[in-house]
């Protein structure tokens, strides 16, 4: 078996002021390297065989603030990638259904097979980015390198994973919390992934505000 620590990346001027990311790359602001720190002091005295990150900036500085104090490299796979939104990145969330109101219909009501508008990307639909999101963790975990990793990655992502670890499909609408620089604990038994713990912020102060979830429920 393997543990697997799924970790979002830590807060970033665009997720403060509700605009969508997608594949664009976005560093973390201040509050985001703040908790990027508390979440590698947090994990200082875990054992890991590896950190995995998501290419994208935001995710590869989160996870060099877990393992550098460690004196580990950090690895980087692509397929642990955020889902590609098209047209809708770099768009406040607000602005998007008065500019796209049918794609953000069919958004809104977890069309697992929309495709949005083309941006600076080509959009994946929900469909296409779930396969490849819990493709990408599974690839990882079942060659059977490691013990306990953490896979430091996007809220969409883990959504996917939280979905396929409790059989949940996407007609579901979201009941669940995503936050910022949360760690997520999952196993996988060989040939599936479970959940053993979801939503872990105790590192991060209680009444931290800045916590945020995503905004696409």
């Amino acid at each position: 078996m393997t543990e697997i620590l799924l970790i979002r990346h830590g807060e970033t001027a665009w997720n403060a002021e509700k605009r969508l990311q997608g594949h664009l790359d976005v560093p973390l602001n201040d509050e985001g390297r703040r908790q990027a720190a508390a979440l590698g002091q947090a994990l200082r005295n875990e054992k890991l065989d590896a950190v995995i990150a998501s290419d994208l900036l935001r995710a590869r500085q989160t996870a060099h603030a877990v393992a550098v104090p460690r004196g580990m490299d950090v690895q980087v796979d692509p397929g642990l990638r955020e889902r590609c939104y098209g047209a809708f990145e770099g768009m406040l969330y607000a602005d998007i259904g008065e500019r796209y109101p049918e794609a953000y219909a069919a958004w809104k009501s977890r069309d697992i097979d929309a495709r949005f508008p083309q941006g600076t990307h080509v959009a994946e639909t929900l469909r296409e980015f779930s396969t490849r999101a819990v493709g990408a963790i599974t690839r990882i975990v079942r060659q059977g390198k490691y013990r306990r990793v953490a896979l430091v990655t996007h809220g969409g992502v883990l959504e996917c994973a939280y979905r396929a670890a409790q059989g949940i499909g996407f007609a579901h609408a979201r009941d669940f919390d995503i936050l910022n620089a949360s760690i997520n604990r999952f196993i996988w038994n060989g040939e599936a992934i479970q959940l053993a713990q979801w939503g872990d912020v105790a590192h991060l102060a209680a009444d931290d505000a800045a916590i945020l979830d995503e905004v696409d429920k």
